[in-house]
Parts: C-alpha cells; structure tokens; sequence
C-alpha cells in the first residue's frame, strides 16, 4: 500500500474546497491553500457555517488560520450539494439570535433536571 511522505497527505487537497469540523463544534467552510507537517491550514473566502434547527447562516470570516490541534474532521464540499439540503439560509443577525434562543433552551432544560433529580425517574 502506497502512503504519501510525511506532511504531504494534504496535497491532494489544495485549491479545493473544504467543510473542517473543529474540536468546539464549529464548521469552517474555505478554500486550502497552505498546510504545514502540523496540519495548520491557510483557508481562503473562509465562511463559519452555523446550523440552529431549519436555519443556517455563512458568516464570513475572509482568510483563515486553523491550527491542526483543533481539526477534528475535513473533507471536500460537494459544489452541487453545497447548499445544504432541507435548510433554510437566514441572515447573521437572525441565526445569532435563533442560536442565543437555543442555548437558553438548553440552560433551562439543565436547570429543569437539576431540580427534578431528588425525583430519581431513572
């Protein structure tokens, strides 16, 4: 089985486009075009693609540094299926907002089962 040499496997991935999915959650959409043997890319046209529900949004964050320890996931974007199927594209503002309204959501539920654990419904 051929491997490529040591800090070279991106190679094949340069001036092509690409979903990074990092440690935290967040998704990184962008064009490689540098690497280095810690797999620290160089992302061009960078957007942060950010998912609440049915809605989702492309922030745009212009060229971008990734340090490797933070990738956890990349692959290439599909330009026919770029746009994800079954989403609804909203502004910045509207996804912040919807994205505020979700960890609420789930602030409260945490609180919620906090409360309830003396119950033990398990």
């Amino acid at each position: 089985m051929d491997y490529p040499p040591p800090g070279t496997a991106l190679v094949e991935e340069l001036d092509k486009k690409l979903l990074i999915q990092l440690r935290d959650g967040r998704k990184i959409i962008g064009v490689l075009r540098s690497f280095d043997q810690f797999a620290n890319l160089v992302l061009e046209h960078a957007v942060e693609r950010i998912i609440v529900g049915g809605l989702y949004a492309d922030v745009p964050l212009g060229l971008y540094l990734l340090r490797g320890e933070n990738l956890v996931l990349l692959g290439q974007v599909d330009p026919a299926r770029e746009v994800p199927p079954g989403l609804t594209l909203v502004s910045e503002p509207e996804i912040r907002t919807a994205l505020q309204a979700e960890k609420e959501e789930a602030r409260l539920k945490g609180t919620m089962r906090a409360r309830m654990d003396f119950l033990d419904l398990d």
